[in-house]
């Protein structure tokens, strides 16, 4: 376990990472605890509201991010304080990206079912961060043997394309699929493949004059969303706590 632990987590300097994605997902656990006590009015917990204003916790969020960023920034990436910027900025990065819906809505959506998109891009972030951990780079550069990636061409080529799979898998409206495919290219190309959602740029410009595939796009499409959404859902509410009625 020691030899496992120093080959691949210490020996290629992925302890920070690891730091940070440990106090990332602990700090959004607790903050999701927190805050469903405060939603219930059980235990000591209380909103911040200063002078009347609510102070979110997406405030100290960014305030660690930038702390934690700084730190790294003005050490060598070694030592003690590579892995307290680490666990600052992951602790950051749990208090933002809780309340990634109040950015994106530009308000209070928190307990809504626009809110639950915060829990869905925490547990995507989360799998990409362990995604490299585990060792993926992006587009394929580590399925690369070492005489391929010292060859320019073939390092080029192999980003390009796994590069256009992603971007296909994006434009027929598959968004995760695309985001995971950046590191795991298979995912990419069989987004790529499979036909688009109906609502997707690439619906609209291709799918215009082939009705046949436009109506299978959409059978397609109501089948999973109904097989998978309602699941993701769950998931999603057992999580982050359900949204108000």
């Amino acid at each position: 376990m020691g030899h496992w632990w120093y080959r691949n987590i210490v020996e290629p300097g992925r302890l920070p990472l690891l730091l940070a994605l440990a106090s990332f997902v602990l700090t959004f656990l607790v903050t999701r605890v927190i805050t469903r006590l405060i939603r219930a009015g059980k235990g000591p917990f209380r909103n911040i509201t200063p002078g009347g204003i609510h102070v979110h916790h997406v405030v100290p969020g960014v305030v660690l991010m930038v702390v934690g960023g700084f730190i790294a920034l003005a050490g060598d990436g070694r030592g003690f304080g590579a892995g307290v910027a680490a666990v600052l900025f992951g602790m950051g990065v749990g208090l933002v990206l809780d309340e990634f819906a109040l950015i994106l809505h530009l308000d209070d959506v928190y307990w809504t079912e626009q809110g639950t998109k915060s829990v869905e891009i925490v547990i995507l972030t989360a799998a990409l961060v362990a995604l490299v951990l585990a060792g993926f780079l992006p587009f394929g550069v580590n399925e690369l043997s070492p005489d391929e990636t010292a060859d320019r061409f073939t390092v080029v080529r192999t980003v390009a394309v796994n590069f256009l799979f992603a971007v296909v898998a994006l434009f027929k409206g598959k968004g995760r699929i695309a985001v995971i495919g950046v590191f795991v290219p298979f995912v990419a190309l069989f987004g790529a493949i499979r036909l688009a959602r109906p609502n997707s740029p690439w619906a609209r410009r291709f799918y215009r004059k082939r009705p046949k595939a436009r109506a299978r796009s959409q059978v397609r499409a109501y089948r999973h969303d109904r097989r998978w959404s309602a699941l993701r859902r769950k998931v999603e509410h057992v999580i982050g706590g359900a949204p108000n009625r």
